[in-house]
């Protein structure tokens, strides 16, 4: 097995983790492992946690992360659980965090886990495989509101309520399938003028929105992220890449409101809502890819990389 990512913005994050020999790092997402092997080529006698919900992903970097395996461990669970992975791995806090949200090459690339427009295959999306939810379920069980709402929420879709309907339509006939009947599907709702005049394929928003929502992406980063900075050391740091706007967005607000103390009114002359800042704020404008970078890995354009550091309440 061969498990192929190239890994985005992979100098910038390295700097901005601000990596110490013996500090304990934790990759959320290992994926491909690139980002893991750098963390792991600086540590000497500090430790590496890895974490991710793809089986495969592990196996793949086990193999990759041969060489420094005495300092790390791999734990297959979601980013979710990670105050959990904490608590059983008896760590207390930790000195660095890396997130790299969203589907990876590897992902999208191999045809059977149904992520791509490109390749025909059943309808999965599941980065956890072994959970029940997927995309063809959805697209057979939900009611068209829920489709709608799903296609327009998360894959910010103008079409999305005549997609939806004829979504709807079309399973009374028989079961959407594959990536290809959805695919079908899209083209024939969406006018022709408006889909010539789309930036790339024009099924992609929805594959985007199914894919949030078979996995609960944006949830997941909503409930997990404080929890994770409550989790670093004083002067340790968190670094996210994020790679579309919705993601990016709630990134960009959670760090807001934990750069922020006080949100007592102004009338109010005393605090007493007791806020404590908990971060500062290192990116003040996300990082994004070099034109050579995108050059080489067109995949990256859309990335954005924030850097946050835990500071004294």
């Amino acid at each position: 097995m061969e498990f192929k990512h190239i890994s985005v913005l992979l100098n910038e994050t390295i700097e901005g983790l601000k990596i110490k020999p013996n500090g304990i790092y934790v990759d959320c997402t290992l994926g491909g492992g690139g980002h893991s092997l750098e963390i792991a080529k600086k540590l000497k006698n500090g430790r590496l946690i890895c974490i991710d919900q793809d089986i495969e992903a592990i196996e793949a970097a086990k193999i990759k992360l041969s060489d420094y395996i005495e300092n790390i461990t791999f734990v297959k669970s979601n980013f979710k659980y990670f105050c959990e992975i904490l608590d059983e791995l008896e760590i207390d806090k930790v000195d660095g965090i890396l997130m790299d949200i969203g589907v990876s090459s590897h992902q999208i690339d191999k045809e059977d886990r149904g992520f791509s427009y490109i390749h025909n295959s059943e309808l999965d999306m599941r980065m956890d495989q072994s959970q029940e939810l997927t995309a063809k379920y959805i697209v057979n069980n939900y009611s068209g509101e829920e489709l709608t709402n799903i296609f327009y929420k998360y894959g910010e879709e103008k079409w999305s309520k005549r997609i939806a309907e004829f979504i709807v339509e079309k399973r009374k006939d028989k079961e959407i399938r594959t990536t290809f009947d959805l695919v079908e599907i899209v083209d024939k709702a969406v006018p022709v003028e408006v889909r010539r005049k789309s930036k790339g394929h024009y099924s992609k928003r929805v594959f985007q929105a199914l894919r949030i929502e078979v996995n609960n992406e944006l949830g997941v980063l909503e409930e997990v992220l404080p929890k994770m900075v409550d989790c670093l050391n004083l002067g340790g740091r968190l670094c996210v890449i994020t790679f579309h706007s919705l993601e990016d967005r709630i990134v960009k607000n959670i760090f807001k409101d934990l750069n922020t103390s006080c949100i007592c009114p102004p009338e109010i002359p005393i605090c007493v809502c007791n806020k404590k800042k908990k971060i500062k704020i290192i990116s003040r404008k996300p990082i994004v890819p070099s034109q050579e970078e995108m050059e080489q890995n067109p995949r990256s354009k859309s990335a954005k990389l924030r850097v946050v550091e835990r500071v004294r309440d």
